[in-house]
């Protein structure tokens, strides 16, 4: 059960390390108490007490494979039944190295799984429990190649566009019951998902890459002020409202009773 003083308990997934562990700390400095799910059990009973020691709050500990159904649906239970769960942030994830075409059919799949399937699932599940009680926030950490997919891997960059879509159109069916969505785009972040999934990040700028602290509270302050869509590295969020504008422009001419007049032969 959440301390008294608690706004809750946030339920955070890859919370072992980099930017997971971040967000545990600072939603723990927050007040809230914790839930944290990832692979690693030793590095999260390390990072657990930590924690209670520096914040008083009440840390538990689940390990879970979010690439393995059984795992996921565990959480996924864990959503739907405990009240005490305001937050969750849908933080697991890997990369891939390498093009489509010479890729490991089964490491895309498990990526898909972990990216995808697994933030889809618990995103559903905590809209369910979050909606009856009228409050709660689903924080989906996405990745600013869903808008720029040509600059890296066709099945990450895919994955990372649909938590975007999948984030904007959960916020419209939610709209009026209470629960706040958030999705977060970092550009690259200096993480262990790198090395994890083969990719050498020492050849990019140092320009480009963004500690892990200065994202995450970048993405709490965007939280904070209400945002929707996160994108923690841009300077001019008006940037940000015109795309958002250009795309509604398109919406009205996107499904009509008859094909552009470019389309139809000229005799």
């Amino acid at each position: 059960m959440s301390s008294a003083k608690s706004p809750g308990t946030a339920l955070v997934t890859g919370a072992s390390s980099g930017i997971g562990a971040i967000y545990a700390e600072r939603l723990a400095a927050r007040g809230f108490d914790l839930l944290l799910v990832a692979r690693d059990q030793q590095r999260l009973d390390v990072t657990a007490n930590i924690l209670r020691k520096d914040h008083g709050v009440q840390v538990e500990v689940l390990r879970a494979d979010l690439t393995q159904k059984d795992d996921v649906l565990k959480i996924e239970q864990r959503l739907r039944s405990d009240s005490n769960i305001t937050l969750l942030l849908n933080n697991a994830g890997v990369a891939a190295n390498g093009l489509l075409a010479n890729a490991d059919p089964d490491q895309l799949e498990q990526l898909i799984q972990l990216n995808v399937t697994a933030v889809t699932r618990l995103a559903s599940a905590a809209a369910a429990g979050f909606t009856k009680a009228g409050r709660g926030t689903i924080i989906n950490i996405a990745s600013v190649v869903a808008l720029f997919p040509e600059r890296f891997n066709a099945t990450y960059s895919a994955s990372k566009a649909y938590v975007l879509s999948l984030s904007q159109s959960l916020n419209a069916e939610l709209e009026g019951t209470g629960v706040k969505v958030q999705a977060v785009l970092p550009g690259v972040t200096r993480t262990e998902i790198w090395e994890r999934s083969g990719i050498d990040a020492s050849g990019i700028p140092a320009e480009m890459v963004m500690e892990a602290g200065e994202m995450v509270d970048a993405a709490l302050a965007g939280l904070d002020q209400g945002e929707l869509i996160t994108i923690p590295s841009l300077p001019d969020a008006s940037e940000w409202q015109a795309f958002v504008a250009a795309r509604h422009v398109l919406g009205p001419n996107l499904s009509r009773s008859s094909a552009a007049q470019r389309y139809k032969s000229v005799i």
